[in-house]
């Protein structure tokens, strides 16, 4: 954390593919990304008016937060219930071997798969952690047939089943923290 011209500012670490960059964010910045990630389709009239500031100085941050892969996608959000893929299945795979080959494979393999929202490689006695989503347990299994079977290297896998959502991936809920 550093004082500049009496504004707290903040280093924001910025990954990208091959590269890591600090980037300062002071109380306005930090502010106008707590206000956009809850609803980015807020107006920037609206936005200038909650924190403090002129619409055009507003807009010029929301660019330069862009432009500085701060803010990296504007998307929506998708209730899977109401769109045919109710059932969340959190799997946790092993592999049948650990190497760099053979993980790199898999990984390449899932990211074909459109059930799979999201994929870790993940540290233990598993190798990935998978969040499948589909609509029913009929298509569950013809996805563990398709995507999990021995000739993609895999060991075994473990299916936790979602009862209920309490926080569904709520990218408004992490924090920016201050340095």
């Amino acid at each position: 954390m550093s004082l500049k011209l009496g504004v707290l500012v903040t280093n924001f670490c910025a990954i990208g593919l091959y590269m890591r960059k600090m980037i300062n964010l002071d109380d306005f910045d930090r502010r106008l990304l707590e206000l956009v990630r809850a609803n980015n389709l807020e107006p920037a009239r609206i936005l200038a008016e909650k924190v403090g500031l002129s619409l055009s100085a507003v807009l010029r941050r929301l660019r330069r937060l862009r432009a500085e892969q701060v803010i990296v996608a504007d998307i929506a959000v998708v209730n899977p219930a109401l769109t045919g893929s109710a059932l969340t299945m959190h799997v946790l795979v092993q592999m049948q071997q650990a190497g760099p080959q053979t993980m790199d494979s898999f990984a390449r393999d899932i990211v074909r798969h459109p059930e799979i929202t999201g994929a870790w490689d993940v540290t233990g006695d598993d190798d990935f952690l998978l969040k499948v989503q589909v609509g029913s347990m009929e298509e569950y299994d013809v996805f563990t047939r398709r995507a999990l079977g021995e000739d993609k290297g895999v060991h075994s896998f473990k299916t936790l089943i979602t009862i209920r959502n309490i926080i569904e991936n709520d990218v408004a809920r992490r924090p920016l923290r201050e340095r």
